[in-house]
């Protein structure tokens, strides 16, 4: 395998790390809370995890990844658009 190909697959590497990696984040953030939750920082790892992921599948010509990957990635733009626009929650206490 070239140094080229080896870059590439460590590209893919990262992308699926953080994909992964958001799945740790939402599992310690619900355990600590002691419910379900699904924090801000898992949708950017999500898009993040995803652009990269496609980039890799784009770079491999794999149609069926490359569908996969793009639509996973408006549905990841779309909640963080949703996050934002949502009205901030006051904690009183």
């Amino acid at each position: 395998m070239s140094y080229y190909e080896m870059m590439w697959v460590g590209i893919g590497f990262v992308g699926q790390g953080l994909f992964f990696g958001r799945w740790l984040l939402q599992w310690v953030v619900s355990e600590r809370k002691a419910e379900s939750q699904i924090p801000v920082a898992f949708w950017y790892m999500s898009l993040i995890g995803s652009v990269i992921v496609l980039a890799y599948a784009i770079h491999r010509l794999d149609p069926v990844f490359i569908a996969g990957q793009s639509v996973g990635t408006l549905v990841y733009v779309r909640n963080i658009m949703l996050v934002h626009r949502a009205p901030k929650r006051v904690v009183s206490g």
